[in-house]
């Protein structure tokens, strides 16, 4: 009997001395949440080593301090995971805190609670000490605790691990974070619809379509986010409520990164109703540009949010991705060359869609200023693919810029033409020029301006008004017509190259010289039939 005796007092000891073996370490942040956590556990609960963890307040309040720090952990489902923190005295957060020795166990979801290193001692820092009653009844607001008491006793009873009140909870709470999407769903359309209203002041069928698939997600991120503020209260495990508020996260992270992508379509949709109100034609090609941008960039800000739910380090991705982008510039040299190209054409817009511009080697018509290259018809309808990087470096005459189409020729007269009727052929095709609808009629020169090997040289210089490259054609025929016309009636002869020869005498027969009328009647009654006739084909819009 006495041996029995001996033998259950040594196993008490060697059982009571195991559970002494752990004792209050806050060497390092490791040390400390652990020392913080473990004395809370049903099995070892010792809640005076615990408020260890907590410097310079009283033993009661510090108490309260560490249990209330427990609870918003399990109430949120944050597991430390010991294997990640760190175990080095003298640790320094170089992301946060440069010149700090302080860690944040949880920076994404809860940053407010934190250790630091004060003296030779980690313990939870002063911020996570000020806040943590705010902090817990936000997590456990104050009726939560008067919903508990009213509680019958059947309420308690469990249906494996979970208690029925818990489950009738969880019943009542989806059915209103299903009625609150649905409120909030139409009512946040109003919302948007008013507000696109008084910025476009339009009623586009297109934009109602857009703001329903904007409304979609902010919904249902206000439902989740009220079962993201409800759910704690329901006292569930830390193992239930981590994977619980695992899926809410992901939720929000998908649901913002949904409602951010429809954002910059609702955005790029106020932006194209602004660019077809401009003139400029290359803000047009700029939107699906910015838009296929901006959704590239809220993807991969989404995708970044996702994987440090894991735990995945983001900064090691940021880093990986700047050296990799780094050598990929290196490997592709001319493809960031066209890209900053492509960015100096935007900035500078040296010419629109349309325009009609002469680059080099390539003249024709710009139909497309891509992210590599532009697109450029030219006359005869084939397509030149202009490296931007090549654009943006060489000259550019851009004649979609100009402000009338210039058009300069010289007609010649054959030199043996009368001067009265080479004053009467200038005058007459001053007046065709003032009569012509498309021609200025306050700008143009039309001059008898020197001698050329085989004609008097008239020079005629117009501006058209229109700038499109068919009217101008157009333009041109009618003038020439009207002139052509008017040497006829004047009886003037365009001189081609020719040589002539003179002979004095030549019996019975009579020179190839032309029989000049320079009648002044015949000449005013001429240059008037031609004007009449062109007036009467081509009448001047009022």
């Amino acid at each position: 009997m006495r041996k029995i005796f001996w033998l259950l007092f040594l196993v008490s000891f060697i059982i009571n001395a195991q559970k002494d073996s752990v004792r209050v370490d806050l060497s390092n942040p490791n040390a400390t949440l652990y020392t913080h956590l473990y004395f809370l556990q049903s099995d070892s609960y010792q809640p005076k080593k615990s408020a260890k963890t907590i410097l310079g307040l009283p033993e009661k309040e510090a108490i309260k301090k560490v249990v209330r720090i427990k609870k918003v952990l399990d109430g949120k489902g944050l597991y430390v995971d010991f294997n990640k923190v760190p175990k080095n005295a003298n640790y320094k957060d170089t992301v946060r805190y440069s010149s700090y020795e302080k860690y944040t166990p949880f920076p994404q979801r809860m940053p407010e609670i934190s250790v630091e290193k004060i003296e030779n001692k980690w313990y939870y820092s002063s911020e996570t000490v000020a806040k943590i009653d705010s902090l817990y009844n936000a997590v456990f607001p104050w009726y939560v605790q008067k919903i508990q008491d009213f509680i019958p006793e059947f309420g308690h009873k469990k249906l494996w691990t979970i208690e029925y009140w818990q489950l009738f909870s969880v019943l009542i709470f989806m059915v209103l974070t299903v009625l609150i999407f649905f409120v909030f769903r139409k009512l946040t359309f109003v919302i948007l619809n008013r507000i696109q209203q008084k910025i476009t002041k339009t009623t586009d069928i297109t934009f109602d379509q857009s703001l329903k698939k904007l409304a979609r997600p902010i919904s249902l991120l206000i439902a989740i986010s009220f079962l993201d503020s409800v759910f704690p209260s329901l006292y569930f495990s830390l193992e239930i409520n981590k994977w619980v508020f695992l899926f809410i996260d992901i939720a929000k992270v998908v649901f913002w990164t949904y409602v951010l992508i429809n954002l910059v379509h609702v955005l790029m949709k106020f932006y194209s109703v602004f660019t077809e109100k401009t003139h400029n034609r290359l803000d047009d090609q700029l939107s699906p540009i910015l838009h296929n941008f901006f959704v590239g960039l809220v993807i991969f800000i989404g995708v970044l949010r996702l994987v440090a739910l894991f735990g995945v380090d983001t900064t090691t991705i940021l880093a990986g991705a700047t050296i990799g982008g780094l050598a990929v510039a290196l490997a592709s040299q001319d493809t960031v060359k066209n890209l900053i190209g492509t960015i100096m054409i935007f900035l500078d817009k040296p010419f629109h869609i349309e325009d009609w511009i002469e680059a080099g080697e390539v003249v024709g018509t710009v139909e497309k200023v891509g992210f590599r290259s532009t697109s450029v018809r030219a006359a005869d309808t084939s397509v030149y693919q202009i490296p931007n990087s090549k654009l943006s470096e060489i000259v550019i005459n851009n004649k979609g810029l100009r402000l009338f189409r210039r058009y300069n020729t010289n007609l010649g007269l054959r030199y043996d033409t009368p001067p009265e009727l080479i004053e009467a052929f200038v005058k007459g095709v001053r007046e065709i020029i003032i009569a012509h609808p498309e021609t200025r009629s306050d700008s143009y020169n039309v001059e008898f301006t020197g001698f050329g090997d085989s004609a008097l040289l008239v020079m005629v210089n117009v501006y058209f008004k229109s700038l499109a490259w068919g009217v101008e054609q157009s333009s041109k025929h009618r003038l020439h017509i009207a002139i052509v016309k008017l040497a006829k009636e004047l009886g003037v002869d365009f001189a081609f190259p020719s040589t002539t020869v003179t002979i004095e005498h030549f019996p019975e027969k009579q020179g190839l010289n032309p029989k000049y009328n320079t009648d002044a009647g015949r000449i005013d009654t001429a240059i008037t039939k031609v004007l009449e006739e062109f007036n009467k084909e081509n009448p001047k819009e009022d």
